[in-house]
């Protein structure tokens, strides 16, 4: 069973910034495609950034140009800044493979809220 621990979520005002991280129990963490997802309130788990195992990103729309995905393969660990946070950023934000591995499952996300 791999285990996904997301860390680094909190209370941020608009227009700040965090920085997440997501450290997953697997010895192919280095092959595997790994992205962030989020989920808000009433809504649907959505991919929001993507990276491959060669280092090439791939964002939604909504986070492009404000949010950086980056691995390090080391130390197992997947990470994710945000910058220029907006309300509507507020969500639980998890990190799995892309895409999801049922067999994972997900782990407890780490909150993010933005809000003055």
């Amino acid at each position: 069973q791999v285990q996904l621990v997301e860390s680094g979520g909190g209370l941020v005002q608009p227009g700040g910034s965090l920085g997440l991280s997501c450290a997953a129990s697997t010895s192919i963490f280095s092959i595997l495609v790994m992205g962030w997802y989020r989920q808000a309130p009433g809504k649907q788990r959505e991919l929001v950034a993507r990276i491959s195992s060669d280092g090439s990103t791939h964002y939604a729309d909504s986070v492009k140009g404000r949010f950086t995905i980056s691995r390090d393969n080391a130390k197992n660990t997947m990470y994710l800044q945000m910058n220029s946070l907006k309300p509507e950023d507020t969500s639980v934000y998890y990190c799995n493979k892309y895409p999801p591995d049922a067999r994972w499952g997900w782990g407890q996300g780490t909150q993010v809220t933005v809000s003055s």
